[in-house]
């Protein structure tokens, strides 16, 4: 049985991932290698909901997906500005906050609740993606999901490196493209989509 850490998440339209890979660019002079977002092994991403899975429940979860993304009403999301927070090692993480929505926090809901019995939060190092090293503050962002950052607690977000950055203007309207289960890596990045949902267009 090979377990795995996941992340459930909505990947924003390719103008938004652009945005996302541009302020980390521009992070990336004040951190250099520490979060390196692209479209293809570094996803801009909103988390939904994080833990381990066995991996061979990832087509039983894809149906999951589909059916949660077929009724969902997300429409448009609304980036508000910038927060920036210091994680547990002490360093700073720079984020675009998402406005928090109805459809938003119900879909968050609704996944964390169907895929209970899915996932687990004992995680370990050797269940993240290609990471030689693998920071504690990843570790423990993971095994904490369900007790800080879940329900009352879920903060929408797309994080977009370490460091501090302003020089955006918000708010940024956008659509969203899909709801995927990537495999995470380092710093909870997302490494591979392993299942994915089309996310209808809705205004």
């Amino acid at each position: 049985m090979a377990e795995i850490a996941v992340d459930v998440v909505l990947l924003p339209s390719e103008e938004m991932a652009d945005k996302a890979v541009a302020a980390n660019k521009e992070l990336l002079k004040q951190y250099a290698h520490k979060i390196i977002l692209d479209k293809e092994n570094c996803l801009p991403h909103i988390s939904l909901a994080m833990g381990c899975i066995d991996e061979r429940n990832t087509a039983d979860i894809e149906k999951i997906l589909q059916a949660a993304a077929e009724r969902s009403s997300l429409g448009q999301l609304n980036a508000i500005g910038i927060h920036t927070e210091t994680n547990s090692a002490g360093e700073k993480v720079s984020v675009f906050q998402i406005e928090k929505t109805e459809a938003l926090q119900s879909l968050h809901e609704e996944v964390m609740q169907k895929l209970a019995s899915y996932l687990s939060y004992d995680v370990r190092a050797d269940m993240l993606l290609s990471s030689p090293q693998t920071d504690e503050s990843t570790l423990a962002w993971i095994k904490n999901y369900p007790k800080k950052s879940s329900f009352e607690k879920f903060s929408p977000h797309i994080t977009i490196g370490y460091g501090e950055i302003n020089n955006f203007s918000f708010p940024i309207k956008f659509a969203v493209s899909k709801l995927a289960l990537c495999h995470l890596g380092n710093h909870c990045t997302c490494r591979k989509i392993l299942a994915s949902a089309e996310m209808k267009s809705r205004t």
